[in-house]
């Protein structure tokens, strides 16, 4: 294999792997909203403050 062809492997490989973090980061994200929205509608503040501090540590 040439050279050229090892970079474009790795720099596709590096890109999708970017891409499925990002797939992972969103709908985590979408999780925790929907799990705070729960919590506060239930009164849950454990819970609240649990996932609250998650999706901050995301950012």
């Amino acid at each position: 294999m040439d050279k050229m062809k090892v970079t474009y492997e790795v720099m596709l490989g590096l890109s999708a792997e970017m891409v499925l973090d990002e797939a992972l980061r969103k709908h985590r994200s979408e999780k925790l909203y929907k799990d705070i929205d729960e919590a506060l509608a239930t009164g849950d503040e454990v819970a609240f403050r649990h996932l609250t501090d998650e999706l901050r540590a995301m950012s």
